[in-house]
């Protein structure tokens, strides 16, 4: 871990670069990530050696792969500090499965986040190139957001998806640290489901536990306007609803693994999928 001439430890950001516009995307919001967190920047490909077949190039050698790497990340890296004159920022590249190389770079103790970029659903080719970012999701315990192309939405609410019958500490500490920097307001959402005979009932009790909830962050963060938003519906559905036009979407995952591939969960892998906002994955026990 480095370490400032005052003694200090500097926080890192990551972010996953290739040749998608998305991760060039990833970056820039990594960039301005880091500059919130007064954090540096670090720009990691992962070089998987040979190519898959889908993109290999009979021309080209390891070494040719490896200098388009470095270009690759010197111009990233020039193109952010051109936009954040001040930001501190290294480049590294991995070797392995790009997946599991990144939950490792993720697990370095600096490392506060991993960005990177996300096509979601929308083309068969899209459902594949996403498939690296959701195992990594799955893999790390740290922090994983995940952009668009088009970035994020300046000016717009930090947006979390609350669930009352879990651990909700690393989410919800997460999202109004997020929102206290960015200076914008903070929506909780949470959707529920019942008969309509005990909708007036459970919806007054869910709207009491829902407030109780964010009672100690919003006394940790007072500077953080908050807005409580209990509403009837799946989950997923109203939260993916809700987040339209977020400057950034928070949901939570269980820290649990299956026998085949590690959990992410139903409401998070919908709205990794369908929201257009950096939606931010948290890990939590």
């Amino acid at each position: 871990m480095r370490v400032t001439e005052e003694g200090t430890m500097t926080a890192v950001v990551s972010a996953g670069v290739d040749s998608s516009a998305e991760s060039r995307a990833a970056a820039g919001w990594a960039a301005w990530e880091a500059v919130l967190r007064d954090a540096r920047l670090r720009l990691v490909h992962v070089e998987e050696w040979p190519l898959p077949l889908a993109v290999a190039v009979p021309t080209i050698d390891r070494a040719d792969h490896r200098r388009w790497a470095d270009d690759l990340l010197d111009g990233v890296g020039d193109a952010v500090r051109q936009e954040h004159p001040g930001l501190r920022v290294e480049t590294r590249r991995l070797s392995g499965r790009p997946a599991a190389a990144l939950a490792v770079e993720a697990s370095e103790e600096e490392v506060e986040l991993l960005v990177l970029g996300s096509r979601g659903l929308g083309t068969v080719s899209g459902v594949l190139m996403g498939s690296v970012g959701m195992a990594a999701v799955g893999a790390a315990r740290t922090p994983v957001v995940l952009v668009r192309e088009h970035g994020t939405v300046p000016g717009g609410d930090v947006v979390v998806g609350t669930d009352l019958g879990e651990p909700q500490d690393a989410v919800l500490g997460f999202a109004f640290a997020e929102a206290e920097r960015r200076g914008c307001t903070l929506r909780a959402i949470h959707g529920w489901t019942l008969p309509v005979a005990l909708k007036t009932e459970v919806a007054r009790n869910v709207t009491e536990e829902l407030h109780a909830e964010l009672l100690p962050w919003r006394r940790a963060h007072p500077s953080v306007t908050v807005v409580e938003r209990p509403v009837m519906g799946a989950a997923d559905t109203v939260l993916i609803h809700e987040a339209a036009g977020a400057e950034l979407v928070v949901v939570g995952r269980r820290e649990r693994r299956s026998p085949l591939a590690p959990h992410i969960g139903h409401v998070a892998h919908a709205v990794i999928h369908h929201c257009s906002s950096p939606v931010a994955v948290i890990a939590h026990p």
